[in-house]
């Protein structure tokens, strides 16, 4: 979708981007202010405080600057960098409720425009982009299946721990990844974050029995 999005854009200029072109040394050169004044342009009555929104981050310029695909040292940094942003519970605790964990990730509130001004908290969206539950027929496939998620990592604590990482930032275990960064760009928070733990890593969840 954000290759798509790009592409629209650029094409709009009278630039072919670089993937439509038979090679990167073919690839004419982007007036990036040029690119930023389209896309600012198409959001005129967003609100004052969604600007941000608008504007790249380092770690977003450093995986379009290489298509989501940075050499290796570039993908160091972006996960160093990003895991530096993780806040952890307070109590050290990472598994809260996985029914409210399954709420979540059936939710697709927030951010958008019909959701402003907000009335109620931010969803996960998981199924989306994930299989989560079996019993659950509509889902994406953009990110692969968390069916048996726990079970098959045997409900380590160690890997509760990075589960709660790659949801508060995705970007921390995989640079460039697709995933929102839930917890680094405050779409969701830490309480829903562990409920969303929870969901994948509670051996009584539908996630890991299959009910």
């Amino acid at each position: 979708m954000r290759r798509m999005q790009i592409t629209l854009i650029v094409l709009a200029l009278g630039v072919a981007p670089a993937w439509a072109q038979q090679s990167d040394s073919a690839a004419a050169k982007i007036d990036a202010a040029r690119v930023d004044a389209v896309i600012k342009s198409a959001f005129p009555s967003a609100p004052a405080e969604w600007q941000a929104r608008l504007a790249q981050d380092q770690t977003m310029r450093e995986c379009s600057l290489h298509h989501n695909k940075p050499p290796k040292a570039v993908a160091e940094e972006i996960a160093k960098r990003e895991k530096a942003t993780i806040v952890y519970p307070a109590d050290g605790k990472l598994l809260g409720d996985w029914k409210k964990g399954e709420a979540l990730a059936q939710s697709g509130y927030g951010l958008r425009f019909t959701d402003y001004p907000p009335r109620q908290t931010n969803g996960g969206n998981c199924y989306a982009c994930h299989q989560v539950t079996k019993q659950e027929v509509s889902y994406g496939t953009i990110g692969p299946s968390l069916s048996e998620y726990g079970k098959l990592r045997g409900y380590k604590e160690s890997e509760v721990k990075a589960t709660y990482e790659r949801i508060y930032n995705s970007q921390s275990v995989l640079a460039c990844s697709n995933m929102p960064r839930f917890g680094a760009n405050k779409i969701l928070t830490i309480e829903q974050i562990i409920d969303a733990v929870a969901l994948l890593m509670s051996p009584d969840s539908p996630v890991n029995n299959g009910r």
